[in-house]
């Protein structure tokens, strides 16, 4: 494949993990080119969905970017002048960089890898120069810092900038107006609370020069009319039951799990809700993937049912329950059926399931993050130890990942914003051009 691509709606993934925020993208419309992703075992499972895919949704992915998992800065070193000749032709670039690294609060290195992911970022967003960029974070990131920066002499005593600061004048500073806003998904038909840090980014010359231009103004008009289109109500959130009532144990065969060998899982038979019916779309009753479920030994789960019958559910455990029932671990959070579910983090034994004394499936997890059950997940279900900063298993990849209802909603505006300021754009050209003759 040549670089003669239609740059209308086209968008590339540049931290793309398993790909939920590109799944979302491309089901708002938008044309996938390729995604960058480096742990080998989310890059499986982004390949397997939405690269060698035989669905709807798949990347253009031209021949020059290698189908295998890469960093951003041997992706730079090895495409830098084929990026380059993408210039005009990416209308969005989507997913930020880890932004740790950048903390004014506590010792700074040169040499910190995530200080390098931020400059590639940066080196990408100035080769290929799209209309505009999409940033997805934890919450705390625009949190600035209690402690002192030390090491910065001109703001001695001062508190560090928050890491969304830092992201804001970068962006500023190569011409694009940055925009944030704090959302929660469940507001957009997730059934999970999961408070999310969105910035957008638009260069400066597509953006009208009225003080009280606002890219997320259009935002609850279009979330509206996303929840209208998938049936669900335009008020109240989806509850945990109505996500996984028809993964439970309870009243189903207990088979020998189909990809991890030594494990149970249910037989499925069918949804339930209609959140259910829509995430198992045309699967006709096929089981999805991911449904292994836990080998607790009998006081783990008599440990998880006195949790299930003495704890406030939804929140995080008291420290005053911590310490009547001898848990060092600070969270855990049994689910509420009626309500979302509590954010869901990395780490499986965090969340115990409403009605079940277990953890949840991964499947459960994808649920709960609004993944369809076509989307099938690869590589191994859990790490410890040294590999756990080091690999991506599949709780993992589900938990890191942008639900893809919240990412189709931005999908969604961006869309409505670059048709708009497009019609403004060459209305104000044309004006230019007018005025010249």
């Amino acid at each position: 494949m040549g670089h003669h691509i239609e740059s209308r709606h086209t968008f590339a993934d540049l931290f793309a993990g398993c790909g939920g925020l590109s799944l979302g993208l491309m089901a708002a419309g938008w044309k996938g080119l390729f995604a960058i992703e480096k742990d080998k075992l989310a890059f499986e499972t982004l390949r397997h969905n939405l690269i060698d895919g035989s669905g709807k949704f798949r990347y253009i992915w031209p021949e020059w970017v290698p189908k295998s998992p890469k960093t951003i800065g041997r992706f730079i070193n090895s495409h830098y002048n084929e990026l380059r000749k993408l210039k005009g032709k990416i209308e969005l670039i989507a997913g930020g960089p880890p932004c740790q690294g950048f903390s004014l609060a506590g010792r700074r290195k040169k040499d910190d890898p995530r200080n390098a992911l931020f400059r590639h970022y940066v080196k990408i967003v100035e080769a290929v120069r799209p209309k505009f960029l999409l940033l997805e974070n934890v919450r705390g990131i625009d949190v600035e810092f209690g402690k002192k920066a030390r090491g910065n002499r001109r703001r001695p005593g001062r508190p560090a900038l928050p890491f969304s600061q830092k992201i804001k004048r970068t962006l500023e500073a190569l011409g694009y107006n940055v925009y944030p806003k704090l959302v929660r998904a469940s507001e957009f038909g997730v059934p999970q609370s999961r408070p999310r840090y969105i910035m957008i980014a638009i260069l400066k010359e597509m953006v009208p020069r009225e003080k009280e231009f606002n890219p997320f103004g259009q935002l609850d008009g279009i979330r509206t009319k996303f929840l209208k289109s998938k049936g669900f109500p335009t008020r109240g959130p989806i509850s945990v039951k109505q996500a996984i009532s028809d993964l439970e144990k309870r009243g189903k065969r207990i088979v020998e799990c189909v990809d991890s060998p030594g494990f149970k899982q249910i037989a499925y038979t069918s949804p339930r809700t209609k959140y259910q019916r829509l995430l198992h779309g045309s699967m006709n009753g096929t089981a999805p993937n991911s449904l292994r479920m836990a080998n607790h030994g009998s006081e783990v789960r008599k440990r998880f049912t006195n949790i299930l019958k003495t704890c406030r559910r939804g929140v995080q455990l008291s420290k005053e329950d911590r310490e009547r029932l001898g848990l060092k671990k600070h969270c855990t959070v049994p689910l509420d059926p009626s309500r979302p579910s509590h954010t869901l983090t990395t780490l499986p034994d965090d969340i115990v399931h409403y009605s079940e004394p277990r953890i949840l499936s991964v499947r459960e997890y994808a649920r709960l993050q609004s993944f369809p059950d076509w989307y099938a997940f690869k590589g191994k279900y859990t790490t410890g130890g040294d590999r756990r900063v080091r690999e991506c298993p599949r709780y993992t990849q589900v938990g890191n990942a942008v639900p893809p209802f919240l990412a189709e909603c931005l999908g969604r505006l961006i869309k409505a914003l670059a048709k708009d300021l497009n019609i403004r754009l060459t209305a104000k050209q044309a004006r230019g051009k007018s005025a010249c003759r």
